[in-house]
């Protein structure tokens, strides 16, 4: 370990340090941005991805950018990972990992509720490759056990899970997997590097929308894969280079700057949500609050053990939710009503139980009897920002009531 890495060790010094140094030019301290497509060499080199190293110099954009590496450092130093690579969105990402590491023959065993663009690219486009997919309640290690077999290449979880903020336990998952012969990815966008570093639990991969908490101020997209530096490599070449899914450098300066403060941010998010949280779980008009940090959650002992933060993210049910998600929309002053999370503007969304599962989970039987269990008809997805949480309080009352 250098001088330099002994002393950039603390959570929030790597958010604002990891990845960046004064310019070495103009001594400007604030990371420049870099918008050349193109960069000049003093010698020859290779004309397709296939030649490059990483001793390769910078030459064409969608290989390499300074202003996309400074980002990918930052987010692997607080990942506590070798390797990060940086896409365009988090689809981009979670795409690159897919198509560049399952083969036809090859099983997705895919937790049941995730993301809805991952699950209609699991079931709608990964089959059409040849790709056998299995989805399984995540939350029930009995039953990824079960799932798992020797044809299983990846295990998918997502944790916490969207939108009903369910937990998969990743290091008892890691081990069904590595049994097996398996690898596991985890997408913890939900949680952020703060709360949960999935491979200091044994998780191969992780996988985050950038454009969420880790950029925090909803206005850049972007999206990234760890891991080590090996596993990589086919990341790198045929799910960036190959599929062509690159953020622009103005983009990833924009989330590196949001990436500096995540570690405050994600503090006053929890507090924040856990006021809201608690607030919600007293009043009258809501049936159900969903909050790892709760003692009711059901799943509070693991998001003890598993999260160091318990994030800012909370779902409630209310009767008539479709009436409601109308009153939300025309009446909320403080809250935004709209799609995505991480900001620090609050968001709010009702997502309906039976549209979700007719166009992206896809889940019957047990699967989607445990859904409900947690979902009922449908839930709000609140992303809680950073404004006074009395204030967001008031607006959910004066709807509410």
């Amino acid at each position: 370990m250098t001088r330099d890495q002994q002393l950039i060790r603390g959570v929030r010094t790597r958010a604002v340090h990891a990845g960046e140094a004064p310019d070495a030019s103009t001594g400007a301290s604030a990371p420049n941005i870099v918008m050349s497509s193109t960069f000049v060499v003093d010698e020859p080199h290779g004309f397709s991805a296939v030649d490059r190293d990483a001793d390769s110099p910078y030459v064409y954009s969608r290989w390499g950018n300074p202003s996309v590496r400074q980002l990918e450092e930052k987010l692997a130093s607080l990942e506590e990972a070798e390797r990060c690579i940086c896409f365009a969105s988090g689809m981009a990402a979670t795409t690159a990992l897919l198509y560049s590491l399952l083969e036809p023959g090859d099983q997705l065993v895919i937790s049941d509720t995730n993301y809805p663009g991952t699950a209609e690219l699991a079931r709608n486009s990964l089959p059409r490759l040849g790709v056998e997919v299995v989805t399984v309640d995540s939350s029930q290690l009995t039953k990824v056990e079960a799932a798992v077999s020797s044809k299983t290449r990846l295990v998918w979880i997502e944790t916490p899970a969207n939108p009903i903020l369910r937990l998969s336990d990743i290091s008892a998952i890691a081990d069904i997997a590595h049994r097996a012969g398996a690898e596991l990815a985890v997408d913890s966008t939900f949680a952020s590097p703060i709360a949960t570093r999935p491979l200091t639990l044994g998780a191969d991969y992780v996988v985050h929308s950038l454009t969420k908490y880790i950029g925090g101020h909803g206005d850049a997209m972007g999206g990234a894969v760890l891991g080590t530096t090996k596993a990589m490599e086919p990341v790198e070449s045929e799910g960036l280079i190959h599929l062509g899914g690159t953020i622009s450098p103005f983009n990833a300066w924009l989330i590196q700057r949001g990436l500096a403060t995540l570690p405050i941010r994600m503090e006053a998010h929890e507090k924040n949500a856990m006021a809201v949280a608690a607030f919600l779980e007293q009043h009258s008009g809501v049936d159900a609050v969903l909050y790892p940090g709760l003692p009711s959650h059901p799943q509070h002992e693991l998001a003890q053990t598993q999260m160091e933060n318990f994030s800012g993210m909370v779902s409630i049910r209310i009767e008539k939710g479709e009436t409601m998600a109308a009153k939300m929309a025309k009446e909320l002053k403080v809250f935004h009503y709209a799609v995505s999370l991480g900001h620090h503007r609050s968001l709010v969304y009702w997502i309906g139980t039976d549209e979700l599962v007719r166009s992206s989970y896809q889940i019957e039987g047990s699967q989607l009897e445990s859904y409900r269990k947690m979902a009922g008809d449908g839930v709000f997805r609140m992303s809680i920002g950073l404004e006074d949480p009395e204030d967001l309080c008031a607006d959910l009352d004066q709807v509410l009531s």
